[in-house]
């Protein structure tokens, strides 16, 4: 098999970025899901705001939203562009984009320090302060807050998804021992995407992403996704959301067996994933991204065909499986004269199999 498609999303649930190489760490790709939104509701002036997680699934206007790196200037760009609006004949044509940069990293020194939550899992972030969050909130008609997860920092894996419990049924140990004292590092740290240095937090903790730091998919397992779908019409891989597609798989959902796989940068070395869990799948899978909505005819259907025969996580029943969700092992050592770096067109080996499906669990996730 060979890597096909790279991608990261910096901000979580906005669309994909497409990578040609990226560097492997232990939190995931650098910048993937270090932002994230949160919807700021009050009863009233006086009264105390509530954060609530904003994720494409609940808030499908999210799919509005392209998101472009430019790591040579240390910046994404994002462009909200609205549903197409009727307008009369006289009327000029406009789209109604606005564009927003954004620092791959932050300085941090002037920013409020805030506690989030994720699923359960917790986390110390930075309130992205008052011009950003204007933006955002004129593009979604409600206030909404932009919260950044510095390097050095973490939210914990939870239930049996990360590798020390995915035989288990205890929670993941504590990750990142000197949260308490987390502002600290931050001056201790130089980011630089070439060299990785993100691989120094040697935990099993994840940025904003749902529950792993990578997510693995493959073509094949997409092409029986668009053989469901009436003629004309193909499955997009990124509302599938991973971080690694691969392609030369024998047979579609293949990789619902394997549990890990050798990325080979160069023929002297491997760089193993340990993939410990499914990813349960939910209805953003039918969220047209022209209208920020839900799909409406064949692309509002692809849940539900694969609710027909894809429920195959004993754990989750109830939701069907697409993809592995994957950990960096801790026995890569030098990972090979390109270090960690992987880029579309390595050539992949599933070093593990499992006899049996594994069983999804994360408390309060069903």
């Amino acid at each position: 098999m060979k890597i096909k498609q790279l991608y990261i999303y910096p901000i979580k649930s906005l669309r994909a970025v497409p990578l040609s190489q990226a560097v492997l760490t232990p939190t995931g790709f650098p910048h993937d899901r270090r932002f994230m939104l949160f919807k700021i509701e009050q009863d009233g002036p006086s009264s105390q705001r509530t954060l609530t997680r904003m994720t494409v699934t609940y808030f499908p206007q999210m799919g509005l939203f392209t998101q472009e790196v430019d790591l040579s200037q240390g910046l994404f760009t994002l462009t909200h562009t609205p549903p197409p609006a009727p307008r009369t004949e006289n009327e000029a044509e406009d789209d109604g984009r606005t564009i927003l940069e954004i620092p791959l990293e932050p300085d941090t020194d002037a920013l409020e320090k805030i506690d989030v939550s994720l699923h359960g899992s917790d986390a110390k972030a930075l309130n992205m302060g008052k011009p950003i969050n204007d933006w955002f909130s004129k593009c979604f008609g409600w206030e909404v807050m932009l919260v950044h997860l510095p390097q050095g920092h973490t939210r914990k894996v939870l239930g049996n998804l990360a590798p020390n419990s995915a035989n288990g049924n205890e929670d993941q140990k504590a990750v990142n021992a000197s949260q308490n004292s987390w502002f600290s590092t931050l001056t201790n740290y130089v980011p630089n995407i070439l060299q990785g240095n993100e691989a120094k937090e040697k935990n099993e903790g994840i940025t904003f992403a749902d529950c792993a730091p990578y997510l693995v998919v493959t073509q094949e397992s997409l092409d029986d996704v668009t053989e469901r779908l009436v003629e004309g019409w193909q499955a997009d891989v990124t509302k599938f959301r991973p971080n690694i597609v691969l392609e030369g798989a024998a047979s579609a959902y293949e990789e619902d067996y394997w549990g890990a796989i050798s990325i080979l940068p160069d023929p002297d070395h491997a760089i193993d994933i340990i993939l410990t869990q499914n990813c349960i799948r939910c209805q953003s899978l039918d969220i047209d991204y022209t209208t920020g909505t839900f799909g409406k005819g064949e692309e509002g259907t692809v849940l539900k065909k694969l609710m027909r025969d894809r429920r195959v996580d004993k754990g989750q029943k109830y939701s069907p499986v697409f993809g592995r969700y994957g950990f960096l092992a801790d026995n890569n050592g030098s990972m090979g004269s390109r270090g960690g770096m992987v880029v579309i067109g390595d050539e992949v080996r599933v070093s593990k199999r499992n006899e049996e499906r594994t069983q999804f669990y994360w408390p309060g996730l069903m």
